[in-house]
C-alpha cells in the first residue's frame, strides 16, 4: 500500500489539473488495492538557500519497498516531476519511508493486525 506525497513551491495554472500521480501505480509495487495520493501545491519551500521551483516526495509503504529498487524508482519519479512541474532532479528530494506495519493505522487498528487477520 504505497502512499505518495509531494510537496512543490510551483504554482500549477489555474486551467491546468494538479500533477497527476495514479501513474504512480506504474513505478510502485502494489501492496494490495489501495494507492494513497497527497499533492501540496504552491508550499513555501526553500531549497537550496533559494525559492526556485523545488520539491520533496515521501514514498510510505506498509510492506516495503526493495531498497535495491530505489535508484531506479528516483530516477523514475525524478523524470515525471521534471515532466509534470518543471522540476529539475537537483532540485528535490525523495524519500523512501517504511514506518512497518505495526505503526501505520487504517480500519481503527494497525496494518500488522489486518495482515495477521488476512494470514499474511
Amino acid at each position: 500500500m504505497p502512499i505518495l506525497e509531494i510537496a512543490t513551491n510551483v504554482k500549477v495554472p489555474d486551467k491546468r489539473p494538479p500533477p497527476r500521480v495514479g501513474s504512480a501505480r506504474n513505478h510502485c509495487p502494489r501492496h494490495g488495492q489501495v494507492l494513497e495520493r497527497h499533492v501540496q501545491i504552491q508550499q513555501g519551500l526553500i531549497f537550496g538557500g533559494t525559492h526556485e521551483p523545488a520539491f520533496y516526495m515521501t514514498i510510505l509503504t506498509v510492506l516495503g519497498l526493495p531498497t535495491s529498487n530505489n535508484a531506479g524508482y528516483s530516477k523514475e519519479f525524478f523524470a515525471f516531476i521534471e515532466k509534470e512541474l518543471g522540476i529539475p532532479h537537483d532540485r528535490g528530494y525523495i524519500i523512501f519511508n517504511n514506518p512497518g506495519p505495526d505503526r501505520l493505522g487504517h480500519k481503527s487498528t494497525t496494518f500488522d493486525v489486518l495482515l495477521k487477520q488476512m494470514g499474511k
